[in-house]
């Protein structure tokens, strides 16, 4: 039998990237499908990737966290080619703006609906005080990335998956923040690349 899908394939992102501004200085790209032939990258990286799973301290309890981790530093080979070559491409595309080169990966599995992660913004390193970048290719089923300005008011919503990408640029770290929430609807696993610049968490 043939194999029927896609082979995994970086679409144009100058000229196809749409950019919403934001308040206070940040903003946000989002380019639906960037990657197509999304799912065997998908099934590449839920069988290759040293999943990880973690606790942390909520109150006067230790939780798990509601998803799986696995980290790559500037280093560390990433666990797909295509995943270098986006790193590759988005660098070309935003390093005048940015200043710097992405250099890390972090990535995270959503199993489920269950799987989530709570409003922040990605503070920890120079993010709480510089204007930085932090891109996201997602795989997998669509989830929905929700952000809201940290001084109040409404949020948005960005589809989150099938080889979208997002990027959240300028003060939207430390002014605005992030999540992925909940979901009662049945949904498959969902795997987060988050591209970085060195410091940035």
């Amino acid at each position: 039998m043939f194999d029927t899908k896609d082979e995994p394939e970086l679409t144009a992102l100058a000229g196809a990237v749409r950019r919403t501004e934001l308040s206070d200085g940040a903003w946000v790209d989002h380019l639906p499908g960037w990657l197509n032939g999304s799912e065997e990258v998908l099934e590449s990286l839920l069988r290759e990737v040293p999943w990880r799973a973690e606790r942390r301290q909520m109150y006067d309890r230790e939780v798990d966290v509601p998803r799986l981790l696995s980290w790559y530093n500037g280093g560390t080979p990433l666990p797909h080619p295509v995943l270098t070559m986006a790193r590759d491409v988005l660098n070309a595309h935003y390093s005048a703006e940015l200043g710097e080169q992405f250099v890390t990966a972090g990535l995270c599995l959503y199993r489920d609906g269950a799987d989530s992660v709570a409003w922040h913004g990605d503070r920890i390193g120079r993010g709480a005080h510089t204007d930085t970048m932090v891109a996201i290719l997602s795989v997998g089923s669509a989830r929905a990335l929700m952000l809201r300005p940290r001084s109040g008011g409404g949020s948005l919503k960005f589809p989150s998956g099938l080889g979208d990408l997002i990027v959240m640029g300028g003060s939207c770290q430390r002014t605005w923040e992030h999540a992925i929430r909940k979901t009662q609807r049945p949904v498959g696993p969902r795997v987060s690349i988050q591209f970085r610049p060195v410091g940035v968490a």
